[in-house]
């Protein structure tokens, strides 16, 4: 037997339930997921978007008793009004990365130019984005500035 042989790599085929906690995603697959999840959690509070936006534009009565429950919280305190700003951050950072990971994919289609290190890139500038302005956003809604 020679000493130079080598030992075969393993071979996986399919990802066991184990191995999810070691797989490593790249980015690109990260923001596909996070593209995803943030287009479900938009669905399914479009009815609380609906609500929020047509009771802040509908009157001024209706627009203090809106922020009123940002301030105050709501049902004689027992929800307090972080909760519904850490709501709304959770909408804003939904929608701004699904829109810019949307943006993304338009650029991508546009240019039908695709390599392995641009899905790399463009993913990473992706997450920051969104990121950083919810960062943003957040510091904003929760009155740091």
């Amino acid at each position: 037997m020679a000493d130079n042989a080598k030992t075969p790599r393993p071979v996986f085929r399919n990802i066991h339930v184990t191995d999810i906690v070691s797989y490593r995603l790249p980015p690109a697959g990260i923001v596909s997921i996070l593209h995803r999840i943030s287009g479900a959690v938009l669905f399914l509070l479009m009815p609380f978007i609906i609500w929020m936006f047509d009771t802040s534009v509908s009157t001024e009565i209706s627009y203090d008793e809106f922020t009123a429950i940002f301030n105050a919280g709501c049902a004689g305190g027992l929800v307090p009004g972080w909760f519904f700003k850490l709501i709304a951050l959770g909408i804003i950072w939904a929608y701004l990365q699904h829109f810019i990971a949307g943006v993304r994919h338009l650029i991508m289609d546009a240019t039908h130019r695709v390599s392995k290190e641009q899905g790399h890139s463009t993913a990473v500038i992706t997450l920051a984005l969104s990121l950083g302005l919810t960062v943003v956003l957040g510091a904003k809604l929760f009155g740091l500035f």
